[in-house]
Formats: structure tokens, C-alpha cells, sequence
């Protein structure tokens, strides 16, 4: 009888850090593995933000804070939220976390019961479900597909609320599929959630800055709605700083202080240096940001005539994120060297262990028809990648 809990035995392990550690070990026996698993910048953290922590050390900025942050970071926030998205919270509506992944475990530990819906259009970042399973709720999948570029309509959200639901989760530039919601799109889904006040919204929005099409669109811009969606946001993708571990909420109040009670019994306030580099992100403008921005487009648009190229390959042209969701069902079944594919899974690790290239196979995003590939890496790195996905792939019959 094993000695740990239902809970952490029910837990999947997360397929992008499992794929990455996998493309690892490869490389540690002398393989030249190319990496597109994990969805992390390849960009250092710009100078100005790592000399405000060298400067943060130095002024002892090295004590316990705040549970929820610092009150200037959080006002730095809020000026955020009012300048870029024209939105109006005030800094105690602000919960800073260890990462957004944190702020996300936060929301949904602090709204959903056992047994309450969480509806999750698919495919989803790998851990929305499985944090879902943790507040022992139930997750509602509406499925969609890459004909429809992997956004949900009005009418599906209508046909997926019931009674039980409590809340909807998404994200906009989106993981993994690189969608974005226009303005018109967002304000279709508010029209649906106006008339089902039971149910909350979070929005996941940490991909904003990677936005290739217009503005940022946020859905708490619909007033009649607001009060009901928790934002999601912080610095990893737009400012390179995933090892820092920052994130954020913004909410209404009641919700930021469940969210400040619940951190405050888990990790307490983030890292005092960290918060203190987050602040000069904010105040320091966003060239550094659209610089990565402009790198970004332009791998998008190598990877995708490169995949375009690759026969049996069903691919559309992301708006946002740095990711690629092609469907790959038409090498289902096929064989080599007396291996056959069965599903994206196993096609992802087909690709790693016979094209050395690290991707994640759909099934934890909710898409097992579909792979998942990171053009995070140096543009020859991506050239060379899809030259041995394409080989691998041609070795298939």
C-alpha cells in the first residue's frame, strides 16, 4: 500500500518538463539534441532589471515582504494595467506570487469547491486541469480545432455552463496553440458569461507582450463582467525572466484577499530581490520587449513555411505566444524500424529519440491529435530542427 496521498498519486507530471528532462538526458550521453519543449525565452534578462536586484543586495532588500508584494511594485502593477490595458484596479487588488503558475493554483484553490465545473477549451497549458483535480473540481473540455484556429465560439461556451459551473479558464495569447482573441471574440464570449452571473473567469494573459496582430485584448475590459474575471499576468515571457519566478492577480477584492490567505499558509511573498527586479521591468519601458517581440515574428514566420513544407504535417499561422500546434494524426500508424505510432505521445518521442528534437506530444494539452513545438531557440536551431523532424517524419511509412 503506498504510503502517499490520493491527491499527489491522481497528480500527472508536468509532459513539458518531462520532455525536457527526457531531451537532457539524451544530450547527457553526447547526443546533439535541439530543444523545442519547454516554452521559455532564449533571451537573457535585459541589463537595466538585473542590475536593480545586483542594487536590491546591496540595500539589503533581503527580509520577508509582504504576502501579496511590495505596496510600490504593486502600484507598478496597477499602472501597468492602466496604461497598456486602460484598466482601473486598485494595489490591494493585486496578489503577487512565485510565478504565475502559482497565481493560477491560488485562484482556483481559493474559487472552486469539490465537484464545481471548470469549463477549459482545449487545447490548454498542461497545468489548468490538473490544478482543477487539486480543488477536487471537475474539468468541462470544449474542444476545438486548428480549422477553427483553436478558439472556442459563443455558442460553445453557451452549450458547455451549467448550474455547476463556477468558473472558465483560457488564455489569450494562448499555450499551445499561439491564438489570440480579437476584441469582437472576447466580447462574444462576455455577452455569454453576462447572462450566467455563478460563473468566474480567469484569464491567463502572461503571453500578451507576443502579439503579432494588434494590441493586447483583455476581457476584463467588459465593465459587466469585470468584477467576475481574475487576470493572470507577470514578467517571464515579455521581460526573459522565467527563473525569477514572478507572477501576478488581478481581481476584485474579495477574491485578491483569498489569494493573499491562501499564499500566506503556502509560500508566503515572493522573492524580495525578484519583486524589486520587477519593478524596474515596469518603469523601465518595453524596447527591450519589442525587440524579442520582432525576433519572435520572425522565427513564426521561418518554422511556419518550413512546416508548411513537411507532407502529412496540418499547420496554422499562430498569432501570438511562440508556439506551434500542428496536427499530426496522419503519421498515426505508420512504422519504422518495427516501431508504430500510435498517437502525438508517441510520435513526440519518436521525433526526440529518432530526429533529436525535443517537442511534447498534445495529450496533456487536451489534444492528442496534435504536437507541441517551441520556436524559442536561435533561428539556425529551428532551420536545423525542422530539417530532422522532416527527415524522421519521411522515415515513417
Amino acid at each position: 500500500m503506498s504510503a502517499l496521498s490520493t491527491r499527489i498519486n491522481n497528480l500527472s507530471e508536468s509532459a513539458t518538463i518531462k520532455m525536457a528532462k527526457l531531451g537532457r538526458e539524451l544530450a547527457a550521453k553526447g547526443v546533439d539534441v535541439i530543444s523545442l519543449s519547454f516554452g521559455e525565452p532564449d533571451f537573457h534578462t535585459p541589463e537595466h532589471i538585473k542590475e536593480a536586484a545586483k542594487q536590491a543586495m546591496d540595500k539589503n532588500f533581503t527580509y520577508y515582504t509582504p504576502v501579496s508584494g511590495y505596496p510600490d511594485l504593486r502600484k507598478a502593477v496597477v499602472a501597468k494595467l492602466k496604461n497598456e490595458n486602460n484598466l482601473d484596479y486598485d494595489f490591494s487588488q493585486i496578489v503577487v506570487s512565485t510565478g504565475a503558475k502559482q497565481a493560477i493554483a491560488n485562484a482556483v484553490l481559493c474559487l472552486v469547491n469539490p465537484g464545481e465545473e471548470v469549463i477549459i477549451p482545449t487545447p490548454y497549458w498542461v497545468s489548468y486541469s490538473e490544478v482543477v483535480k487539486l480543488a477536487e473540481g471537475k474539468s468541462v473540455f470544449i474542444n476545438t480545432t486548428v480549422e477553427q484556429n483553436f478558439k472556442i465560439s459563443p455558442e460553445q461556451l453557451e452549450a458547455a455552463i451549467t448550474p455547476n459551473t463556477k468558473l472558465f479558464m483560457f488564455s489569450s495569447p494562448c499555450n499551445p496553440t499561439g491564438s489570440v482573441y480579437s476584441k469582437d471574440e472576447l466580447e462574444g464570449l462576455a455577452k455569454v458569461f453576462e447572462k450566467h452571473p455563478h460563473v468566474y473567469i480567469l484569464s491567463d494573459e502572461i503571453y500578451e507582450h507576443i502579439n503579432f496582430i494588434d494590441k493586447h485584448e483583455s476581457i476584463a475590459q467588459f465593465d459587466y463582467i469585470k468584477d467576475r474575471v481574475v487576470i493572470i499576468n507577470g514578467w517571464s515571457k515579455a521581460f526573459a525572466m522565467t527563473g525569477w519566478r514572478i507572477g501576478y492577480t488581478a481581481s476584485n477584492s474579495e477574491i485578491a484577499a483569498a489569494c493573499d490567505k491562501m499564499q500566506g499558509q503556502i509560500t508566503s511573498g515572493t522573492c524580495s530581490i525578484t519583486q524589486r527586479a520587477g519593478v524596474a521591468a515596469y518603469e523601465g519601458g518595453l524596447e527591450s520587449v519589442l525587440e524579442m517581440r520582432a525576433a519572435f515574428k520572425k522565427r513564426r514566420d521561418i518554422v511556419y513555411k518550413l512546416l508548411s513544407d513537411v507532407e502529412g504535417v496540418k499547420v496554422n499561422l499562430p498569432d501570438g505566444a511562440f508556439y506551434f500546434f500542428p496536427n499530426v494524426t496522419s503519421f498515426f500508424g505508420k512504422s519504422y524500424n518495427g516501431r508504430t505510432i500510435k498517437d502525438a505521445d508517441e510520435l513526440s518521442i519518436y521525433l526526440l529519440e529518432e530526429g533529436h528534437v525535443a517537442t511534447v506530444g498534445g495529450d496533456s494539452f487536451g489534444d492528442p491529435s496534435s504536437i507541441r513545438i517551441s520556436y524559442a531557440a536561435a533561428e539556425d536551431k529551428l532551420i536545423e530542427a525542422v530539417r530532422r523532424i522532416k527527415e524522421a517524419l519521411g522515415k515513417l511509412k
